[in-house]
């Protein structure tokens, strides 16, 4: 993908990922981190079956949780700790107390 292009889908993902231009994969696999970032305990096994079915095998489901679910850990710790963003990194967009 062309840099300018990626920098395109991000600004997309960061803005409204429902809205931005996903194969159906890629889409299923944003679903499949919104879900298990919001509603941890509402996962199924529909949800892996549903990633199964867009040619995810054991190995890529156990990273793709791996990786959902740690940046979900840090951020956490993150926002426990009032971590600040390094200088260079676009501002906070959510409110903080």
């Amino acid at each position: 993908m062309e840099p300018r292009a990626l920098d395109g889908l991000c600004a997309a993902l960061a803005e409204d990922w429902r809205k931005a231009e996903l194969d159906p994969r890629e889409r299923a696999l944003a679903t499949f981190a919104a879900k298990l970032t919001r509603t941890p305990a509402a996962m199924a096994a529909a949800d892996l079956d549903l990633l199964r079915a867009h040619g995810l095998d054991d190995r890529a489901l156990h990273d793709a949780t791996q990786v959902v679910a740690y940046f979900n850990y840090i951020n956490r710790v993150a926002d426990a700790l009032h971590v600040e963003l390094e200088p260079g990194m676009p501002p906070d967009r959510r409110s903080r107390p």
